[in-house]
């Protein structure tokens, strides 16, 4: 079925919620068609597209909570569903965090979905792999990437009145192209909402002169260093920062927010002045749904602000346990920055490393968020406002609360794609005494 309209999310939706005994009941549609297209040494390999719908309906008995759901919108059995929630309830232990289903809600909408985007077609996507192959062909370069675009929508109900539907439509296009040596290696990344305005043609522009300029890379010491990170470099190190955002595990003393003696940094000054932070789910560049995953309204607000923390997610649970409001996990981020490109903040350098992308962050400290990475796909260092050579990949052990606080200048912000259900908006930034612990191979 894939995409279903609001009348007929709300006809399912309503029929759940009444067939319910329980005493709560919330019952959530969601839906996608995903198209798709992967290529690989300069030839396509797989397209396709992907449509699927499902129904989950959540009950309460008191303490004790039951699931299940069904892709099946017949009228049996959406009443075998709420049969088998409400058997796994009865037999579940309580909940002892427990906190009830959402009152009725106000949604203010976000501009989250665009024609242009749902209406993609094969013949699109053969367009865009063969604008990034045939470039790459002509070079005697080799292109690997991969297109997906999606539309999708979310509605859901409960028993207190609450109700939402919003569709959404992302698009997501990632490119990279090595030498045929395979010693030179570019990438390029591209997520959208609206595709009106990708041009293929630009972005594997700038993957190609990359993997031409990366080639014969010379090794430089490992240690600390001016870097500039471009957006998708920086963003993977601070999405990983905003999984510590939660104020539970700062007052249980398992964050980087946590405070000695307990409690947490709300308030505090933990980065340089210039850091800023916001989550806004109607920006017009990043929307999201305008409510969360308990389907309370979202809001916007700041997460950090001139360098201070100004908010935490709070659970319902634990901000009845503390005596907070309740902040939901937002569904977007936005860092402030200034107008200046990448190749601004370059030629203002004298001496540095520009970072195309970081890769394979793990974990190696949650009180500091101290993390351990690669760079990869054009690593370039930088005397007198130039690039000067391509130099070998490092490893890095960094962490993005340090990184935040040794800013040089901020760039202009754009849209990057990262995972955990957050989207992120993060400049291209210069920060002094990066830390890199050894060098790799890898090109």
């Amino acid at each position: 079925m894939g995409i279903m309209t609001e009348a007929e999310a709300k006809t399912i939706l309503d029929k759940v919620i009444k067939l319910s005994t329980a005493d709560e009941c919330t019952a959530q549609l969601t839906g996608s068609i995903e198209g798709n297209i992967r290529f690989a040494l300069n030839n396509v390999s797989t397209s396709g597209v992907v449509s699927d719908t499902n129904l989950g309906v959540s009950v309460a008995f008191g303490r004790r909570v039951g699931t299940s759901s069904t892709n099946d919108f017949s009228d049996a059995s959406l009443a075998r569903a709420v049969k088998r929630a409400e058997e796994l309830a009865r037999l579940a232990p309580e909940n002892p965090e427990f906190v009830p289903a959402v009152e009725k809600q106000v949604y203010k909408p976000s501009s989250t979905f665009s024609a242009a985007t749902a209406a993609i077609t094969p013949e699109q996507r053969a367009d865009i792999a063969m604008a990034s192959i045939a470039p790459c062909r002509a070079k005697n370069l080799i292109a690997a990437g991969f297109l997906n675009d999606e539309q999708s929508f979310v509605a859901f109900a409960n028993s207190k009145g609450a109700f939402g539907y919003q569709r959404s439509t992302e698009m997501d296009y990632t490119c990279t192209v090595r030498t045929a040596d395979g010693k030179g290696s570019g990438w390029v990344a591209r997520n959208l909402q609206d595709s009106t305005p990708f041009k293929p043609a630009s972005d594997i522009e700038i993957a190609m002169r990359k993997a031409s300029a990366s080639a014969e890379a010379q090794a430089l010491e490992p240690g600390k260093y001016t870097v500039i990170l471009e957006p998708a470099a920086a963003s993977g190190l601070i999405s990983f920062m905003f999984n510590f955002f939660d104020a539970r595990a700062a007052d249980e003393g398992r964050s980087f927010l946590s405070k000695k003696g307990g409690g947490n940094k709300l308030g505090e000054q933990v980065y340089d002045p210039r850091v800023s932070f916001i989550s806004d789910p109607w920006h017009p560049d990043l929307a999201v749904l305008p409510w969360d995953g308990s389907g309370r309204a979202r809001e916007k607000m700041a997460m950090v602000e001139n360098g201070k923390i100004a908010n935490l997610m709070y659970s319902p649970y634990w901000a009845q346990k503390q005596g907070k409001k309740v902040v939901g996990r937002p569904g977007n981020i936005i860092m402030s920055g200034g107008t200046k490109s990448t190749a601004d903040l370059v030629r203002e350098t004298e001496r540095g490393i520009l970072v195309t992308r970081t890769w394979y962050i793990r974990m190696v400290d949650p009180q500091t968020v101290l993390l351990t990475g690669l760079t990869r796909d054009g690593t370039f260092y930088i005397e007198n406002g130039q690039l000067k050579y391509p130099i070998k990949n490092f490893r890095f052990n960094e962490s993005p609360v340090i990184m935040l606080n040794n800013i040089d200048d901020l760039g202009r912000p754009v849209r990057v794609s990262e995972g955990g259900g957050m989207k992120y908006m993060i400049p291209p930034m210069r920060v002094r005494d990066f830390t890199f612990t050894s060098l790799s191979d890898a090109v």
